[in-house]
């Protein structure tokens, strides 16, 4: 069945079908569209909070990258930006092929149609002017018929007359003659116009309307066949990423699984562990044998007690000389309010208020032997040192056994790349015309420097690693040799260091301490000052003096009160700044 046989009378339903479905592409092409839009904007917010929860780029030396949750969680915003990716791409095809391959057909659609409508116009217009011929014809042979009527009446009524003359009937037979001739020919004409019009007709309605509809019939339904395939890869389009995306949610869950809170666990013991033992028992101090007990040296530079491991109470300072504390403002700062004079001595001296603290650090100096080991445990912020001693024992050792791995890699590469330009330049001295051997001498030169200075680098920190394991762990280390060839020769020390030798960590804890003293080159004075009042320099690293000694100053206050002075004869300590007159060098 097909529409130029069934619907031959329904041209106005066709033409109003037919833009109907033209209209419901364009729709459909709107729908995709304002689709793609929310796909785009999507894969953008994807994007952008990847982004923003991965706005650190962590380096290898941040003690979280190795954590198995957060490598995780950088996996899980990988995925999902690789996700926000995929999303992209279904806006991209839905784009490519719906949006624009259907506007661009439905632009082909529109031209042919109006050609068909074109076509049927120019059919009817033919028709009518047919119709028009043939209605011409037929009122001109109904005028003409009636006037040779009339004139065959007025011919034999004049013949009838007696009075009219001979003469009068001749010529109204004549003018009847001729109108019937008239009359005649038209009727010719008329028959042959409606000849010409059925045969017109006939051809308009079933031939050429039927034709037009028959082609508009099938341009709707391959308009609607095409609408079907963009139905398709409405969905299809998705389906062909789905892989793609199954395989990044399978990656989240992955990243998922690959969480293990043991071995989490041990990585924050790797790098945390201290390698310092625990606090010894606090000995009995018999007050009535009248013995004041000295500073016990297995409590140095270890913590003291719970409050010096809880973080919480770190704001306290109740143990002030943990490993990695400094003097606070808060503690050892005297009060703000104007010092008063002490009727024992006369002059003024400092007073503490009613800080508990200060009570406690008083009556703790009472029992403890006034000790400074090293006044680089007091500075505000540790130094960083090449051979990390300001490290633990234990992160120390770690710290330099990655530093000789980092060494050994670029001595190897420079030791390949020596090797590589040796033979570049056996080749050249044998082929001079690939090239002049002397462009390479700068090359090796500088390779060979590379090369000594590495290997310099590298007993150096061989060495410093040997000191670390000697005051820890046993540390089973196998040094990294290079022969003259630049071959890599492994060998092990003669005299392993064993737990055996291993010295008592407080005993070496003190030992790096005094080193560092009695080593450390005194700084160059930046100023002097003048004591204003008695300071009895009662606390570990502080230093008493009496009003108006003049000391130098060595570095200057940072903000907490205290300001680091020395003596003439090389004693240093720290003061209260508000307890003297400073004056630097200009």
């Amino acid at each position: 069945m097909d529409w130029g046989t069934e619907l031959w009378d329904q041209y106005d339903s066709i033409e109003k079908h037919t833009q109907s479905g033209l209209e419901l592409v364009e729709k459909y092409v709107k729908f995709v569209k304002e689709r793609t839009e929310i796909e785009q904007n999507y894969a953008k917010q994807l994007r952008n909070l990847s982004k923003k929860y991965n706005q650190k780029r962590s380096s290898k030396d941040e003690p979280e990258c190795r954590l198995s949750s957060y490598q995780s969680f950088l996996d899980i915003l990988n995925e999902m930006n690789d996700y926000a990716g995929q999303r992209e791409l279904i806006a991209e095809n839905l784009m490519m092929n719906i949006c624009i391959d259907l506007t661009k057909y439905l632009q082909e659609l529109k031209q042919e149609r109006k050609a068909y409508l074109m076509e049927a116009k120019r059919a009817q217009q033919n028709l009518e002017s047919t119709y028009k011929q043939l209605d011409s014809s037929k009122k001109r042979f109904e005028r003409e018929w009636r006037e040779a009527e009339r004139a065959a009446q007025y011919a034999e009524k004049t013949d009838q007359d007696i009075n009219a003359t001979k003469a009068d009937v001749e010529k109204a037979k004549q003018q009847a003659h001729m109108r019937a001739h008239v009359a005649d020919e038209c009727k010719n004409d008329y028959a042959a116009q409606l000849q010409k019009y059925n045969k017109e007709q006939n051809q308009f309605y079933f031939n050429e309307m039927p034709l037009i509809f028959n082609k508009l019939q099938d341009l709707d339904e391959r308009r609607v066949r095409k609408l079907a395939h963009g139905y398709i890869l409405f969905s299809d389009t998705e389906k062909h990423v789905m892989p793609i995306i199954g395989k990044c949610l399978e990656g989240i869950t992955k990243a998922g699984t690959n969480v293990n809170e043991k071995n989490d666990s041990m990585v924050i013991i790797e790098q945390n562990k201290s390698g310092f033992e625990r606090p010894g028992d606090v000995e009995f101090e018999d007050y009535s044998q009248g013995i004041n007990r000295a500073s016990s040296d297995s409590s140095l530079g270890t913590p003291k007690g719970p409050m010096d491991l809880l973080g919480k109470n770190k704001g306290k300072n109740f143990w002030l000389f943990s490993k990695r504390s400094k003097l606070s403002s808060s503690t050892l700062t005297p009060s703000s309010s104007p010092p008063t004079p002490s009727p024992a001595n006369g002059p003024p001296s400092p007073k503490f208020g009613r800080d508990p603290l200060s009570y406690c650090l008083k009556e703790i100096n009472k029992t403890v032997k006034p000790r400074i080991s090293s006044f680089r445990t007091l500075r505000r912020s540790p130094t960083v040192t090449e051979d990390f001693a300001h490290l633990p024992p234990e992160q120390r050792r770690k710290r330099l056994q990655q530093k000789l791995e980092e060494i050994y890699k670029d001595l190897q590469k420079e030791v390949d790349q020596s090797e590589a330009l040796g033979k570049m330049k056996d080749v050249y001295e044998k082929n001079p015309q690939m090239g002049d051997p002397a462009s390479l001498a700068s090359q090796i030169n500088q390779t060979s420097q590379n090369i000594e200075r590495l290997r310099g680098e590298l007993n150096k920190y061989e060495t410093w690693l040997a000191e670390a394991g000697g005051r820890g762990e046993t540390l089973r280390y196998k040094p990294h040799t290079f022969n003259n060839n630049g071959a890599h020769d492994v060998h092990s020390p003669d005299g392993a260091h064993s737990d055996e030798s291993t010295p008592d960590p407080s005993q070496a804890i003190y030992a790096e301490f005094d080193d560092d003293f009695e080593d450390e080159e005194l700084t160059a004075p930046i100023g002097n000052c003048t004591a204003m009042y008695n300071f009895p320099g009662a606390s570990e690293g502080t230093i008493s003096m009496q009003e108006g000694e003049v000391l130098a100053v060595v570095e200057e206050d940072k903000g907490d009160g205290w300001t680091r002075v020395r003596r003439s004869n090389g004693d240093e300590g720290y003061i209260p700044t508000s307890y003297v007159t400073i004056n630097l060098n200009k």
